[in-house]
């Protein structure tokens, strides 16, 4: 048994011993303690998250472990399981960084060397901020300018279809406003509980708050033989399933996809939007790759400007919210924690439910909203800034496009492994194909086969990747997702690795 198939076993044992209630002290009979496994919410028992799951922290230990000597075949483990733009390398906006510093440190407006248009955007900011300081709570709506900046940005976007920057909602990153509209969604008992369609593969997120929320998760699988497709049809099948057991009310769609990178036309995103209408199903929205797309022929094409586009009958009536962030796309300020969502056709008694909700939680992050300020509000080309924060913004996004395309390319390769073209996003998914010695003996160390195979990437090759099996897949098949963010150099690497392992693995198991 390997090293992590102990230490899992070793897991289990120390929790079933921490979970005896009695416990003999001195001879004397002491009640066990209030919060135990068996005492806690069941809710939170049952979430799980991939993307920070028992491979990452077995990656986080093989790293201890090379930081105290140890000999490994590798020196260094790379994180390819996360979309964190700057750990893998990235460099900052030159612009949102000046601007963010100039914030922080006001004293920094009298120095020349920050351009002019930095510090206007600084002092704009300041302004805003309760005693001209980032450190103030802000409204818990957001700060008001950048809501009107955000509003500005999305009509822009949209081709003029106009946005009130009362419907503009901002948020600690994407996913705390979409765990926000799931909390007012979901309720009922039995089979009147709230259903939720999610995309199978998904991003765990999702599972993860239905599971903590306790509602009821509905699978619609997306078409792998189809670049990942979302076909109608079977979002009327798994609707239809789940109504035999709960009420679904709302649909999830991610555009452009995580972890699949395929990107939504335009006609499928009608074709959804009416689906919602016919079914009376609330729209959720999750746009936060929006600038990434890459392949030819593809275009991001926002849910609310196809809805609008659409006519009355669906611009007055579908209810949705839409969400984007900081963190992807070409400034990868994942840290920040800065986002935001526009709810369309909300009803006003629950939008004054939605502000208490927000409210509770104080504010989101000043700096991260300086951040999507600067993000919907960028420098134009009359600024001094222009010229650098274009050919930096151009640069990620097409060393990025590069990526997908090499990705792609290599793993196509591959004996055992297909991967499909990687539209937008930042990641690839590709299908594994396992020896049935491999399957039978993944379940002999009680583990899904995937999360066997990557690992055993992990220990032998220093590679840290999600299996498929976190975000959801068709049974019996096998996947793993792999950012494409390391730069080119070290991504040939990872790949050259993957490529090696998966050629020794398969010779291992035939």
């Amino acid at each position: 048994v390997p090293l992590w198939g102990i230490t899992l076993q070793l897991q289990r044992c120390a929790r079933d011993i921490t979970n005896m209630s009695q416990q003999a002290v001195n001879g004397v009979s002491h009640r066990g303690r209030v919060l135990t496994l068996d005492s806690m919410n069941p809710n939170v028992k049952r979430v799980e998250y991939a993307v920070r799951g028992p491979i990452v922290q077995r990656a986080v230990q093989i790293e201890k472990e090379l930081k105290e000597g140890a000999k490994k075949p590798f020196t260094e483990v790379i994180k390819a399981n996360i979309g964190d733009a700057h750990a893998m390398g990235q460099k900052p906006i030159t612009f949102f960084r000046q601007v963010l510093a100039l914030c922080s440190y006001p004293a920094l407006l009298e120095d020349s060397k920050f351009p002019e248009d930095a510090k206007q955007r600084a002092r704009r900011i300041l302004e805003a901020c309760g005693g001209h300081s980032i450190g103030a709570y802000s409204a818990s709506q957001g700060i008001e300018c950048i809501r009107q900046d955000v509003a500005r940005y999305i009509e822009k976007r949209d081709g003029g279809i106009p946005s009130n920057p009362d419907n503009i909602y901002l948020s600690t990153g994407a996913s705390d406003a979409i765990v926000t509209i799931l909390k007012l969604l979901v309720c009922g008992e039995g089979r009147d509980r709230t259903g939720v369609m999610i995309s199978i593969p998904q991003y765990p997120l999702y599972s993860a708050a239905l599971a903590d929320l306790g509602a009821v998760q509905i699978n619609y699988y997306l078409d792998e033989d189809n670049c990942w497709s979302l076909n109608i049809t079977e979002l009327r099948r798994a609707l239809s399933a789940a109504r035999e057991h709960c009420n679904p009310r709302v649909l999830c769609i991610i555009n452009p996809g995580n972890p699949t990178g395929q990107v939504q036309s335009r006609q499928c995103i009608e074709d959804v939007i009416r689906f919602a209408k016919e079914e009376h199903l609330f729209l959720m929205a999750d746009e936060v790759y929006q600038d990434n797309v890459y392949a030819e022929g593809c275009q991001f094409h926002s849910f609310k400007k196809v809805l609008f586009e659409m006519g009355p009958e669906y611009s007055n009536t579908v209810e949705m919210a839409s969400f984007h962030s900081t963190s992807k796309c070409y400034m990868g300020e994942c840290g920040f924690r800065g986002g935001y969502m526009e709810v369309i056709n909300l009803d006003p008694e629950v939008k004054a439910q939605l502000i208490k909700l927000v409210s509770v939680r104080l504010c989101p992050p000043v700096p991260g909203q300086a951040l999507l300020d600067l993000v919907v509000n960028p420098p134009q080309p009359d600024e001094p800034s222009y010229a650098t924060f274009m050919k930096e913004r151009t640069a990620v996004l097409s060393a990025l496009a590069e990526k997908a395309r090499l990705t792609e390319q290599i793993f196509n390769t591959v004996p055992g492994i297909t991967c499909n073209p990687v539209q937008g996003a930042m990641y690839t998914f590709p299908r594994i194909t396992l020896p049935q010695k491999a399957i039978d003996k993944a379940k002999e160390l009680g583990l899904v086969p995937d999360m066997f195979y990557c690992m055993r990437l992990l220990d032998e090759e220093g590679i840290c990747l999600v299996p498929g099996s976190g975000f959801g897949q068709r049974e019996g098949t096998y996947h793993f997702r792999m950012t494409i963010l390391p730069p080119t150099e070290k991504l040939k690497v990872v790949l050259q690795k993957i490529r090696e392992f998966q050629l020794r693995f398969t010779q291992e198991f035939s």
